[in-house]
């Protein structure tokens, strides 16, 4: 079955860190972009990072710059998200998704342009609360 499966996500204190997971299945991940996303009730889906197929460029949301770190590990087929120094405001449920149409720039908004996305996982929850 071709898919991604997020993990890692948790009820954790403001300052903490996890590190979350994305894991392939089905498909070579080194070939794809990968992008993590989240999404909190009632707000719109926000792309935090994003990491280049071709050379792991790295990028990140201006929310989370300097806090998150995305990573690849190709032999594992597997995309990690380590966040540190959690605020309340980063709660929310947490996806990722291979890029099939635009960059990385414009996944997290440092560019303008449309993206597509494909083989979404399920997600995995971050709460972040004292």
């Amino acid at each position: 079955q071709v898919q991604l499966v997020e993990s890692g996500g948790g009820l954790v204190q403001p300052g903490s860190s996890l590190r979350l997971s994305c894991a392939a299945s089905g498909f070579t991940l080194d070939y794809y972009a990968i992008g993590w996303f989240r999404q909190a009730p009632g707000k719109e889906r926000e792309g935090v990072s994003c990491i280049s197929s071709s050379d792991g460029t790295t990028y990140y949301a201006d929310s989370v710059k300097g806090r998150f770190t995305i990573s690849r590990d190709n032999a594992k087929n597997t995309v990690y998200l380590q966040m540190n120094s959690l605020k309340p405001e980063d709660t929310a449920d947490y996806h990722c998704a291979a890029v099939i149409l635009g960059s990385c720039a414009v996944v997290v908004g440092t560019s303008k342009g449309p993206y597509g996305m494909k083989y979404w996982g399920k997600g995995t929850l971050v709460t972040v609360s004292s």
